[in-house]
């Protein structure tokens, strides 16, 4: 027979000692294995394109293959979950901005709502998530049709009702407010267990954005806003973080190395200064393949265009709650790899069919099959010669002598049908940003200083050198010191030598003359003038122009401007 107490106090007593007794009788809980895939620097990349790596298993060659693809990704996420269906999908920013035109199009809408069909949970933002200033990253994760691009914005999708996903930025604050942007994180659960999702972007993201895209906005130091973030996080039981941190590196190692340890570049000053409880980050931004270890702990990047997916498995204490180990594996997104979904499938189809029309509308002849962007053997590329002449060409209006041109705008080769005929799609993909062509006014001298911010640290690359129009030349030697190499009496305008006294007009597009990739001489020009005209609309239009006075524009070599002297 059971006695029960009589009294409040023993009855209660009585539950406590039941409870303790229980509690005794259950073991720990074991390790838990948790799940994620990542993606990083999608940039709309719908479909499948060209992407050439060395493999761990293979390191004899280079491999050249079509990967990616929203219907590939599809398929791998629909298998990896049928083994984890608590599986965790994240991005790390880029996910839109300078896109393919399939995309761009369409203000990135479709590929909004491919993340969306994918399952993602959250991303960081990236640079170009700014591309089009903060309203419209708000639209791109709220939805709406109040857009600057209202000739684009809404057309593939009336009803868009933006990203199902959660932007996040911890070092991002709107001046206006004081407060934070987006959230700096967010929290999801698999397997029990609470994940604190992190998200940060670059600290120098107005050195790569426009003026106009980071208006009202501040950049924080990356490390101090995540490390910031961590309180709020514990007290709400989280003991698992998983940084999206979109800033990167580069290591010459193999892209699906386990435990590379060559990674160089600003993500190691960023990772060295985390909490010692984040054992997980996620990189991005420098569109390379790596899973490397720094200071002990994972960092991964998959490469960009969706042709590589990162698997992770973290192995999780549930005592401690604590990670106790981390791993991953690079997986290129080979076509016929997963069967795909069949509605993400079907949606790209429908995307494909829809924008067929408009990409292939014919625009001109050119001279050559294929324009490259390649700057190897001094600096300039056959491609930037192009790309400069076209904004001295949609800016001689306001009086331009001289076009300038980051090699960073410039996205993809120019690629010629069989008839020599390029159209809406690929001049777009050329120069995808949409930016207006702006002319200031600068002296001989600020010139002669723009052109040594090409070399902004003591090693003398190429791959930084403006490309430039017609009529201007000059000669540069690596050998020479910081700040000195450009030789002098080199920089010459149609054939005579620049003044340092005098003033030049000179065009560029908005980004590069607000100072973008640290070129701050051009932020410092008098006369400011922006001409409205889009720098894609003037690169069309020279090429028809070439075309129409029986001169197709193109080579298939750079035009000697730039002279290297070795």
């Amino acid at each position: 027979m059971v006695i029960f107490p009589r009294t409040p106090l023993a009855r209660a007593a009585l539950i406590l000692i039941v409870a303790a007794l229980a509690g005794c009788a259950t073991p720990p809980r074991g390790p838990v294995e948790l799940n994620l895939v990542a993606l990083n620097d999608f940039h709309g990349n719908l479909d499948s394109s060209k992407f050439t790596y060395t493999s761990v298993n293979d390191p004899s060659r280079k491999v050249t293959v079509q990967a990616g693809g929203i219907d590939v990704l599809s398929g791998a996420l629909k298998a990896w979950r049928r083994e984890d269906a608590q599986l965790i999908f994240v991005g790390n920013g880029d996910l839109v901005g300078a896109s393919p035109a399939m995309s761009a199009l369409w203000a990135d809408e479709p590929s909004i709502v491919a993340m969306n069909m994918l399952g993602m949970a959250a991303s960081s933002v990236g640079n170009h998530e700014f591309d089009q200033g903060k309203a419209e990253l708000l639209r791109q994760q709220r939805g709406g049709c109040d857009s600057a691009r209202a000739d684009k914005a809404c057309k593939y999708s009336p009803d868009f009702a933006g990203a199902s996903y959660s932007y996040l930025a911890a070092n991002v604050i709107d001046t206006q407010t004081g407060k934070s942007l987006l959230p700096g994180y967010k929290i999801e659960q698999a397997h029990g267990v609470k994940v604190g999702l992190i998200g940060a972007v670059l600290k120098d993201t107005p050195s790569v954005v426009t003026a106009a895209g980071i208006a009202g906005l501040q950049f924080g130091d990356e490390a101090d806003a995540i490390n910031a973030t961590l309180p709020a996080l514990r007290a709400q039981g989280v003991g698992v973080f998983v940084v999206l941190l979109h800033q990167g590196g580069e290591t010459e190692e193999y892209v699906d190395q386990p435990d590379c340890g060559k990674l160089k570049g600003p993500v190691i000053d960023v990772v060295k200064r985390l909490d010692p409880a984040i054992q997980l980050v996620v990189s991005g931004h420098s569109h390379q393949g790596y899973l490397c270890r720094v200071d002990g702990r994972l960092v991964t990047q998959a490469q960009m265009g969706g042709h590589m997916l990162t698997r992770i498995k973290l192995k999780v204490d549930t005592v401690k709650n604590a990670v106790v180990d981390a791993s991953a594996q690079n997986v290129v997104m080979l076509p016929g790899m997963f069967e795909p979904d069949a509605k993400v499938a079907a949606y790209l189809a429908a995307v494909k069919q829809r924008s067929a029309a408009e990409l292939s509308r014919p625009v001109a002849k050119i001279a050559v099959p294929l324009v490259g962007r390649s700057t190897r053997g001094g600096g300039a590329s056959a491609l930037g010669d192009l790309v400069a002449d076209s904004t001295l060409f949609g800016a001689r209006a306001a009086g331009a002598q001289i076009g300038l041109m980051n090699n960073g705008g410039i996205r993809k080769d120019l690629e010629a049908g069989t008839d020599l005929m390029t159209n809406v799609g690929q001049n777009q993909a050329v120069v995808p940003f949409g930016n207006t062509l702006v002319v200031v006014s600068l002296s001989g001298a600020q010139i002669r200083t723009l052109l040594e911010q090409q070399w902004p640290d003591t090693t003398a690359e190429e791959g930084n050198l403006l490309q430039v129009s017609q009529g201007f030349t000059y000669r540069w030697d690596s050998t020479r010191p910081q700040g000195q190499r450009v030789l002098p009496g080199s920089i010459m305008l149609d054939g005579v030598a620049l003044n340092d006294e005098q003033q030049y007009r000179v065009a560029a597009n908005s980004f590069l003359a607000g100072g973008g990739d640290r070129f701050t001489v051009l932020a410092n020009g008098t006369r400011r003038l922006d001409t409205g005209v889009r720098d894609i609309d003037a690169f069309s239009n020279y090429l028809i122009a070439r075309a129409r006075a029986g001169k197709p524009a193109g080579s298939a070599t750079a035009a000697g401007r730039i002279v290297r002297v070795k």
